[in-house]
């Protein structure tokens, strides 16, 4: 006799359900589950729907890795930045791997795939591509970014965190299941003994309180002082205390508050002249109080709530200037907990409620201006993608400038077009470099020269619109084809994307006056469908995989097959 579901179950089945159904990106509940699995996992991290469809692998030969991701002080690392990468002493690295299925218990076969995978692959004795008979290659290439990171910051001291999560729509976890986790963490911890290891299993009661967790966060700020308001409830400040101010920026699992940062466009720096300088005012007290010494914390609110003459409650928070200053004090008590308690010490803390968005961008940009950092670290900022975000609204689109803004407004996914893939999208087209844009997802817009000809020559917004409609079609195209993995159709998506284009208009120089005077109908689910099938046949016959996608010489080919 079937056993009858609990509440949570049935409800969890329903939320798949309608949300699957409103979500044009993939062809079957399963693959779905994937993604909404890992979109819950990850929620404390803030990525965009692109970021965690970046690492969904599952498919063939996975070895139980649905999806990998690998973060560095909660940041997402992709793989064309491992190369330059660095971080401060003591900086922590984490690998998460999640397993997801679609079901009502947990098997033991999940965790002994893992168990396998993390003896071959975790192992620096081993060499990763001995196992390619084994293990796809992006499996293989992610267990290589993953320990190429360990290498290139082994003198920087770096805290390893290894987390599995096996999500399922169980209610409970056989023992026998359990005893394979405990082995895979005793496994792994032989390989790094001081690394932090754990094994969760997602239940349908964990997932259902993931799933209710607010992505609206609405935290409250106790100043040491009333604070001085020039606005209706749009502009304050005062001072707070420095312990105060550990806790607001830290979230329930004692890890800094990742999302409050998302606006800030400049990374932590780390020891640096200047951070060293903040971390040794924090660690040696001194007659002068931390703000004499200091510029201060300014943080963007969507609407400010008094709560007493002392309180506010801020609504989604943004640190928009003081990410070194935060991260230090974060640093700080972290290592000396209890001093929060009897700090006395204050930083000085600005809440500010822009009155648009151009406000918004100006404060930005001022705020983080003040010193060096690189450009392409403010592009958002700049006219163009806001003029670009207002255009897209209007016509059923969403621009993503505001990272997970439209996300949090509940809008389809499909009408949300990230920063990167529009960035994705334009390179493709107008530079004939599809190999760039799947292998460099996060420094794309890093060359100021790249930056001017695709953003600043092209003043037409109609360019945009209709780059980005065209890259969502042959996305939703891709995604409904049942017989490809999420790694395939994302391998062929921007070859398909420029190969639809190209033959429509019979060229391989396309120019933005091409785009804004062709006929979108010409590319038709009919033209997508063939050429899908043309290149991914040149696609498999040249290796089938990731590599393939991210070599240069591979447009070549897709221009030979499509006839150009």
């Amino acid at each position: 006799m079937a056993k009858n579901l609990s509440n949570n179950q049935i409800l969890l089945k329903e939320i798949a359900h309608q949300e699957f159904s409103e979500n044009d990106l993939y062809e079957s509940e399963d693959s779905f589950f994937e993604f909404f699995a890992a979109s819950q996992v990850l929620k404390n991290y803030a990525l965009s729907d692109d970021e965690v469809a970046g690492g969904i692998l599952g498919g063939g030969n996975d070895g139980g890795c649905d999806g990998m991701y690998i973060f560095l002080n909660n940041e997402l690392i992709t793989s064309d930045q491992v190369s330059s990468i660095s971080a401060p002493k003591g900086s922590m690295l984490n690998l998460t791997i999640i397993q997801a299925k679609n079901t009502t218990g947990f098997g033991e076969n999940a965790i002994m795939a893992w168990k396998t995978v993390s003896t071959n692959l975790l192992d620096m004795n081993n060499d990763v591509e001995s196992f390619a008979d084994r293990y796809s290659v992006e499996v293989r290439d992610a267990f290589v970014m993953f320990r190429d990171c360990i290498t290139k910051m082994i003198r920087m001291q770096v805290k390893i965190q290894i987390q599995y999560y096996y999500v399922t729509l169980a209610t409970e976890v056989h023992p026998n299941t359990q005893s394979q986790a405990d082995e895979l963490q005793t496994l792994v911890k032989a390989l790094y003994p001081s690394a932090m290891v754990s094994v969760e299993f997602v239940d349908a009661n964990k997932l259902m309180e993931l799933y209710n967790s607010d992505t609206e966060t609405n935290e409250n700020l106790v100043f040491s002082e009333p604070p001085i308001s020039r606005g209706k409830n749009t502009e304050y400040i005062s001072l707070v205390n420095l312990g105060v101010y550990y806790k607001f920026i830290t979230d329930e699992n004692g890890k800094l508050h990742n999302g409050f940062f998302e606006a800030n466009v400049r990374d932590y720096q780390g020891k640096n002249s200047v951070n060293s300088s903040i971390a040794e005012t924090l660690a040696n007290k001194t007659s002068e109080d931390f703000w004499w010494l200091n510029n201060g914390i300014t943080i963007l609110a969507d609407a400010i709530t008094p709560i007493t003459s002392k309180e506010l409650t801020i609504k989604n928070p943004a640190i928009v200037n003081g990410l070194q200053t935060s991260t230090e004090i974060f640093n700080y008590f972290s290592d000396n907990k209890e001093a929060a308690e009897t700090e006395q010490r204050n930083v000085l803390v600005r809440v500010v409620v822009p009155a648009d968005e151009t406000s918004r961008d100006t404060i930005i940009f001022a705020t983080n201006n003040q010193t060096n950092i690189p450009k392409a670290s403010l592009r958002v900022t700049d006219a163009v993608h806001l003029q670009i975000e207002l255009y897209f609204k209007s016509r059923g689109l969403y621009y993503d400038r505001r990272k997970n803004y439209y996300k949090n407004q509940k809008k389809k996914t499909a009408d949300i077009v990230g920063v990167s893939f529009l960035a994705q999208c334009l390179i493709t087209l107008f530079l004939q470099k599809p190999d760039f844009a799947r292998a460099r997802p996060s420094t794309l817009l890093n060359d100021e020269e790249t930056y001017k000809k695709l953003y600043l020559e092209n003043v037409d917004l109609e360019v945009f619109y209709r780059t980005a409609l065209l890259g969502k079609r042959v996305m939703i195209n891709l995604a409904k084809t049942a017989n490809l993995t999420s790694v395939e159709r994302n391998d062929i998506l921007y070859y398909l994307l420029y190969a639809s284009v190209a033959r429509t208009l019979n060229k391989k120089e396309i120019s933005f006056i091409d785009v804004k005077n062709m006929d979108m109908n010409s590319v038709s689910e009919e033209l997508i469908n063939s050429l899908k099938s043309t290149i991914y046949d040149a696609y498999i016959k040249a290796g089938g995989n990731s590599r393939v996608a991210k070599n240069p010489d591979f447009i070549k080919t897709v221009n030979t097959v499509i006839g150009l």
